[in-house]
């Protein structure tokens, strides 16, 4: 049984995203797949369901609009945010969620049978010893705390025509200095989020 708030809220932030809000009632149905589940798994430390859509489900959207690509890998997925999210608002996005947390990969999993997602693809692997066929277009991460880490870690599957994302807090870091690891910021944006006061920010690099 859906929560019509809930419901209201969860679509009130896609429209202030410019986002389709026919896809309000299936981000729905991943929440409550979330709670149920971190219960048992400890998924995630938020608890509470509005904050689950606003801290999980419209902060992740809110970067939807910047990518560029059909191919994308999500690093240290965790509970599957963003690349669920992006999953379910298009379809014909090809999604890779990876994590080395089998507890999370087995959630992760049965999200994917549950909702019926063909478009993701869940690996239980560290990420610098993932070596994929082939490279990804979009190459994402929130869970990173520093960016030279995650470029150093995450940088080769990142195709050369492709882009790596860092979705951040405020707080400015030494992410200029990113030549060492092949690869050049092109954009540093300031990212308002529906109903949050905080500000975000999406760094995105090209490879040198």
């Amino acid at each position: 049984m859906i929560d019509k708030n809930l419901a209201q809220l969860m679509s009130r932030g896609l429209l202030e995203l410019n986002l389709d809000s026919s896809c309000t009632d299936k981000l729905l149905e991943f929440v409550y797949l979330l709670e149920k589940w971190n219960k048992t798994y400890n998924i995630t430390a938020i608890r509470d369901l509005k904050q689950m859509i606003i801290l999980h489900i419209i902060d992740s959207a809110s970067v939807y609009r910047y990518l560029s690509g059909k191919t994308i890998i999500d690093i240290g997925t965790g509970g599957g945010l963003p690349g669920i999210i992006f999953a379910i608002l298009n379809p014909d996005l090809k999604i890779t969620l990876l994590d080395s947390n089998q507890k999370k990969t087995r959630f992760l999993r049965f999200v994917q049978r549950q909702m019926k997602l063909d478009n993701i693809t869940v690996v239980c692997e560290r990420v610098e010893k993932y070596q994929p066929k082939t490279s990804y277009d979009v190459v994402i991460s929130r869970a990173f705390s520093e960016v030279g880490s995650y470029l150093s870690l995450a940088g080769h599957l990142c195709g050369s025509d492709g882009r790596v994302y860092a979705m951040k807090g405020p707080r400015v870091e030494s992410e200029k200095n990113v030549g060492e690891f092949g690869f050049k910021l092109i954009q540093d944006i300031e990212i308002d989020v529906p109903f949050l006061d905080a500000k975000r920010r999406l760094l995105i690099f090209d490879k040198l």
